[in-house]
């Protein structure tokens, strides 16, 4: 049993004629006396009752019908809802992305897409760089914003910009003055960091070991809002990726440009490589991808 042959039996039953039933249907009458045929033959038993004046239906038919009504309307519902989906009239897609960026980078891209796409909806999930790839590879989000892990089997990624860590200081601190901080003057002072397993965190740790040990940290918290407040308020120092410089100033901290070493990382879009996007998903790749600008490592004054 398929949909022309429910199309027809309905259309028969409704005109109570082959020939008006064809007529709409815009197939041959011996078409689609052959289409119920195969109906009755596939089902066991005759559905119309047929003569050479009338047609009307049997028991069986009488029972098909209504049913035959509610699975016609309920594949055209499917067929209106997905062709409403590919054309983006209608939609839902998930992202997940690192707090750095979800928070300053991805409202702008969200903006334009809403106005291309407005009767699509986003759900955004922000949550640490680590938990970015394990929502991508357990296919609860089709999209990833975050740092590319060192392994990266079974992802695609698609990138955006390099970012550069940047120190924050508090806005009286004499660091806020300079063009530039080396890390051997930041980790003179109290140092904030975001908690592990935080990807910064362990970049940070990785890239300062090498020349000024291990990395003494004073006060930590998952928050990257929180580090901000701690900074603006005087108890120390942090560094974090230069995307989070408005971020930073709008929370009374200042942004310095840090070297010795210059610490960077690319940001990138990650999909699973087996895994072909959703409309939606692929409309805001590509809306993210033209859209996201680079943050400027420049000092904050």
């Amino acid at each position: 049993m398929n949909v022309k042959q429910l199309r027809a039996f309905v259309a028969v039953a409704k005109y109570q004629s082959f020939a008006q039933a064809g007529e709409h249907l815009h197939v041959s009458q011996p078409a689609l006396s052959l289409t119920i045929k195969a109906l009755e033959d596939n089902l066991g038993g005759a559905l119309l009752a047929r003569t050479t004046r009338s047609v009307s239906l049997t028991a069986e038919g009488e029972v098909l019908l209504p049913l035959a009504r509610r699975l016609l309307a309920d594949w055209d519902d499917t067929e209106e809802m997905l062709r409403q989906r590919f054309t983006l009239q209608l939609g839902r897609v998930s992202v997940a992305a690192i707090p750095a960026f979800a928070g300053n980078l991805l409202p702008h891209s969200l903006k334009v897409f809403r106005q291309r796409y407005p009767k699509v909806n986003v759900t955004v999930h922000d949550v640490i760089n680590e938990q970015v790839l394990e929502l991508v590879r357990h296919r609860r989000v089709e999209l990833g914003i975050g740092f590319e892990p060192d392994n990266s089997d079974g992802l695609n990624f698609h990138p955006l910009y390099l970012d550069r860590f940047v120190a924050v200081v508090p806005a009286d601190s004499p660091l806020a003055a300079q063009r530039e901080v080396t890390w051997a003057q930041l980790l003179a002072e109290d140092f904030i960091a975001l908690q592990r397993p935080s990807a910064v965190r362990l970049l940070l740790e990785q890239n300062v070991a090498a020349l000024h040990g291990k990395l003494a940290v004073a006060f930590e918290s998952h928050q990257l809002s929180t580090i901000g407040r701690m900074v603006a308020s005087g108890l120390g120092v942090s560094a974090v990726p230069a995307l989070c410089i408005s971020q930073m100033q709008e929370l009374g901290a200042r942004c310095v440009t840090l070297v010795e070493p210059a610490i960077e990382r690319r940001i990138s879009v990650m999909a699973l490589s087996d895994h072909k996007l959703s409309t939606a998903a692929q409309a805001l790749l590509e809306v993210l991808l033209s859209h996201t600008q680079a943050p400027e490592v420049t000092c904050v004054t």
